[in-house]
């Protein structure tokens, strides 16, 4: 009789068997509802971290709860009886199999629950990819230098050879776009006759001894903001990297390997230096090394 009651008190204190488990699947999914309102009215770092957390939190703690609830836990031995049962122990079998087909239930219902908060967790997850953007196609091949486009200064002000006494060196922007950081360019004025073009059709790229060559370096898309006259090298100051301007601003020492882009140039009609075209290939490191289609 005391064995009873105590079972009795035991039943009556503790929650049925898997109602953690939901309670913390459902706590899942709500947060995960949540951080997808709250991404899409614009976002909030600090909160949206506490909500993926609750949320991932919240499955883990069902999967931890439902391995220790509901799944067997190791090995159980029962007599087997030799005899007959009586009226008593076919009672106590029928109601053995109520309670498995109670358990049965249950676990369908935990799984719709388990499904709920992945399928939460999976939607939220979808605006932070939706964010990416689009593919950006071959515009991260190109820059709005074109033929016909004057150099002009940070100040806007267009460039004349004479604005740029031998051995000088200008960072110059395609006129109306100063705001362009893949554009910006190291306009170079050499001695006369020193200026060689290594590849054909390059001949004519630097009227009246003017070269230009990207200021992003091929390394890690540093600016390579130092020219050394005596020598013509130009130098990144982030790695160390040294490029030979005579050469082509080919690499001559540090981790670039690839030469500066570099863009033709002309003198138009008013007397003004503009480019020949854009730079000879795209600019900066890594993904740019690959030609262009």
């Amino acid at each position: 009789m005391r064995s009873d009651l105590r079972d009795m008190s035991r039943r009556q204190r503790t929650s049925p068997p898997g109602s953690g488990v939901a309670l913390a699947f459902g706590f899942s999914a709500v947060s995960s509802i949540a951080l997808t309102v709250v991404y899409g009215f614009g976002g909030q770092p600090q909160l949206e971290g506490l909500l993926l957390g609750i949320a991932l939190g919240g499955l883990a703690v069902g999967l931890v709860r439902w391995a220790q609830d509901l799944m067997p836990g190791g090995g159980y031995v029962e007599q087997r009886d030799t005899e007959m049962g009586g009226p008593a122990q076919s009672a106590a079998a029928v109601r053995s199999f109520e309670r498995g087909e109670q358990e049965v239930q249950r676990r369908s219902f935990l799984g719709k629950a388990l499904a709920a908060a992945l399928g939460a967790l999976g939607l939220a997850a979808l605006f932070p990819i939706r964010s990416l953007g689009s593919a950006p196609g071959t515009s991260l091949e190109v820059t709005p230098w074109a033929e016909g486009i004057r150099a002009v200064t940070i100040d806007g002000e267009p460039v004349r050879p004479e604005d740029l006494e031998i051995g000088g060196v200008l960072t110059v922007f395609p006129d109306g776009h100063l705001d362009a950081a893949d554009a910006q360019t190291l306009l170079i004025h050499l001695p006369p006759g020193v200026y060689r073009p290594v590849a054909s059709g390059r001949e004519g790229w630097a009227p009246e001894d003017f070269v230009a060559f990207s200021k992003v370096c091929t390394h890690a898309g540093c600016p390579v903001g130092l020219y050394q006259p005596a020598n013509r090298r130009l130098f990144c100051p982030c790695h160390q990297s040294i490029f030979d301007v005579l050469d082509a601003a080919a690499p001559i020492a540090g981790p670039a390997t690839r030469p500066l882009p570099q863009l033709p140039l002309e003198i138009d009609a008013d007397g003004f230096i503009a480019a020949g075209g854009d730079y000879s290939e795209p600019i900066g490191p890594g993904y740019w090394s690959r030609p262009r289609a």
